[in-house]
Formats: structure tokens, sequence, C-alpha cells
């Protein structure tokens, strides 16, 4: 995996490693003196001119705008599974010699299936979407030749699909048209294990249809054609809503195990049926380090992990810090931390349940006593809450935040703008500023134009 450490940016990103060169010494990022696109120039004259947010924005709505894709789907634009591949995975024509040289194939752990109407017109077909709702030009396509699916996912996904087709209840595939069958979803772990979840829509089945239906899909993945997938563990999501966490419709295991685990920079990790945990496992690994290497923490240091779903980031710092403190909104996620830290032995941690934006402020007024803090946020394409900016702001304690971004325009932009604008008492932005000293992209999605980033600021 030594691969990952020249951490190459992808198409869409070149223009803020460019950027980085203004911030970083030289020679820092090996990956420095490459040639970018014809763009660069331009976007490094508006850097010196200290508008590089605006720059960014700007960057990502032209490369929006220039990948509108067409009306209409069919055939005549190549076969079914070329037009999928360009979506899901668009640099797969490359050769990788432009991206890294670690693992690039099948290195998902984790994929979700929809079921929908397939090119040939069968709504049991199990795979992912080309098109859109806005459109009404939905086709669901066959997975198994995406370079970034694991075989195992896609077997388990086609055998979904065999059941499916032999069950007689209809699939969901709108809500309100009806239907029961809904996505699936595989996680895998390094060792090979793997967890299927099944959401299924129950309109109004009784719980006794409900348990028959449950018996049917259990038995097809025990003793039934399913059997070859030979899972770890089968759950069953009752939902009637796009998306459910556990609390407001529990996950029920129909056999196996009730976790899969993970070994990740020495941990043996718990990870929970809902929890977040990074797709590419080797790559999560240098993703980690990178970020630990940003910190800086010490044995001094509060080490603040937001939205640290199974608290990996945290507790890989532990032994360097003198306290990790965890805040993430997925309950499991957070049980799952603590069973982390528990089983290794890490006694310096503690991890809360909740919005990050209503226990940050309380959380860090009850640690105002002069110890240095370090802040790790690593939050969902939706990007940080505006209070969580704000306390992370007005609160003069923390020196260094590290920023872990899947998706850096949009609200992320925002994020940057509020944590470095000059203090602004209208908005209750009344800290120090913070400057961006760092970014390093590190390419979890072979295959694909997309990175983390991760940004370095300090005040």
């Amino acid at each position: 995996m030594a691969g990952l450490k020249r951490r190459v940016p992808m198409h869409g990103l070149r223009y803020f490693i460019s950027m980085v060169g203004l911030f970083s010494k030289p020679g820092l990022l090996p990956w420095y003196a490459r040639n970018s696109p014809g763009w660069s120039q331009l976007f490094l004259g508006t850097v010196c001119k200290g508008d590089f947010t605006r720059v960014i924005a700007t960057k990502c709505q032209k490369g929006q705008k220039s990948q509108k894709k067409p009306s209409r789907l069919g055939p005549l634009d190549g076969s079914w599974q070329e037009r999928l591949a360009d979506v899901v995975t668009p640099l797969w024509r490359l050769s990788y010699e432009e991206q890294l040289k670690p693992v690039i194939n099948g290195y998902r752990n984790k994929s979700t299936f929809s079921v929908n109407r397939g090119p040939d017109g069968n709504p049991k077909t199990v795979g992912f979407y080309l098109g859109t709702w806005r459109d009404g030009n939905i086709v669901c396509v066959q997975s198994n030749h995406l370079k970034n699916i694991p075989e195992k996912h896609s077997q388990v996904a086609q055998y979904y699909e065999v059941f499916l087709r032999q069950s007689p209840l209809e699939p969901c595939l709108v809500f309100h048209e009806g239907g029961y069958w809904r996505e699936l979803t595989v996680r895998t772990n390094s060792q090979g294990h793997t967890m299927a979840i099944i959401i299924f829509h129950p309109q109004k089945l009784s719980q006794e249809e409900l348990h028959v239906q449950k018996e049917i899909v259990k038995e097809f993945f025990i003793r039934g054609p399913g059997a070859a997938c030979d899972l770890t563990s089968l759950y069953f999501q009752e939902s009637t809503m796009t998306r459910c966490s556990h609390q407001q419709s529990p996950y029920q295991l129909l056999f196996g195990e009730p976790y899969i685990f993970e070994e990740l920079l020495s941990l043996k990790i718990r990870i929970s049926p809902d929890a977040f945990f990074q797709i590419n496992t080797a790559g999560a690994e240098m993703l980690y380090r990178t970020v630990g290497e940003l910190t800086g923490v010490n044995s001094d240091t509060i080490l603040l992990d937001i939205c640290c779903g199974t608290g990996v980031i945290g507790l890989s710092l532990a032994q360097h810090t003198s306290r990790v403190l965890g805040i993430e909104l997925v309950e499991q996620a957070v049980e799952d931390a603590r069973w982390t830290a528990a089983f290794n032995g890490i006694t310096n941690s503690e991890f809360h349940t909740g919005q990050a934006e209503k226990i940050l402020p309380g959380l860090l007024k009850s640690k105002e006593d002069g110890q240095s803090i370090v802040a790790v946020v690593n939050p969902a394409r939706a990007g940080l809450h505006y209070k969580v900016i704000q306390a992370i702001r007005n609160f003069r304690a923390i020196r260094t935040l590290v920023f872990v971004s899947c998706k850096l325009h949009g609200e992320s932009t925002r994020n940057v703008i509020e944590l470095c604008c000059p203090p602004d008492p209208a908005k209750k932005l009344l800290g120090e500023p913070f400057v961006l000293q760092q970014a390093v992209p590190v390419d979890l999605f072979p295959h694909t134009p997309h990175c983390e980033l991760v940004l370095l600021f300090t005040r």
C-alpha cells in the first residue's frame, strides 16, 4: 500500500493543489511540481489576489455544468454497462499511471444497491441507477462489471436479484405506488466477512405476514441458492422512508454475527450496520495517518473528534494525547467507538451521542481550563452546521483544526469561509480567524475523480 503515500491529486482537485504551494514549504508535497490543467495559471493569479474560495466554487460549478447529462438514455449512446461505468467510475478507461498505485480494484468495503427497472424493463433488477427521477428516465443497471465493486458485493447483489424475481411480492420503486422490496447494502472486511442488509417497505402487512417474509429471505440465504454468498450476517430493516436510522426503525438481525470487525492502525474496530466507516479500508489508514501527522498532538493536548463515526481517528491518536473527546450523531457508531476503546485498552477517551451543534458548546465550556485543544472534523457531504463553526471559532483554546472533506465545494466551502473570515459580530463569529496552512488530498476512490481532502488550519 506504499503507493498511497504519493497522494496524487485527481483531476477536479489540481487547482486546489496549486493553491497549496502558496501555503506549504517547498518539497513538502511530492506531487507539487506536476503539470496541472491549462486553467491553473489563471487560478494561481486569482489566489495571489486572496480570492481562492470564489475560484473553488466557480471551478466546481463549471465542472458540474460541463458534465450535464443528456435528458434521454439509450443504448445508442453505448452499452448500458459502459454508461453505468462512465457515471460511477468515470476514470475506468484510463491507465492508473495517472492515479495512485495501491489496490485500485474492488476496494469498496460497503456498497448500496438499488432495485428498479432494468434496461429490459424488469422492475426486479438490482444494481445502480442511471438517469434522474426528475426526467423520469431511471434505469437500474447491474454493476458486477464496475472496477471499484468487490466480487463478493456483486455476488450478493446477483443472488438478491434471484430472490426478488422468485418472490410474489413486488419491489417498492416509488413509495406512493406500493411495493415492498427495496435496497440492499453489503459490508465486508479485510478478512472476507460479509454483512448484508435488506431494506423492506412493510406497507400494510401484519406482523405475521412480515415474519413470513423474513423467514423466506433468511431460508434463501442459509439453505437456498443464496447460501453460496456465505454471509456472516443478514439484517432486515422495515423502512417507510427513504432512509431510516436504527433509532427510527431498528435493524433486525435475521441470522449471524451482529457486527463485523476490522483491523486498522493496530486497533480492532467494531462496525455496526448503521455506523460510518471509510469505504476504502487501506486508503483510510493512510488518510488517518495523514490526519495524525497534521494535528501535531502531544501529551498535553485534548483531541476533539467531531463527527467521529466509530471513533477511529481519535482512538488511533489517544496514546499521544491527554484525552480524546468524540461527538457523533449515530448512536450505534458511538457504541462501537466505546467498545473499540475498551477492547483496545484505551482509557483516556469519552464519546457523546447527538448533534454536534448542540453538544459542542457545552462540552467546550466545561473544558475551558487553559489546556490546548486540537479539533478534527470529518463531516458528511453537507458540511458542518453553522453553530459548530461558531463554537470552534469562538473557543480560543482551539488553535489547530484539521478538516477532512469528501466534497469541498458547496457547504464545505462555506465552512472554510466562516473559519477564515474576519470577526463578524452579526454572525456571532467573534474569535480569531483560522489560516489555511496545508491541503493534502488522499485518494480513497480510484477510477473516480474524487478525493478526501485534508485541510490544516491554525491561528
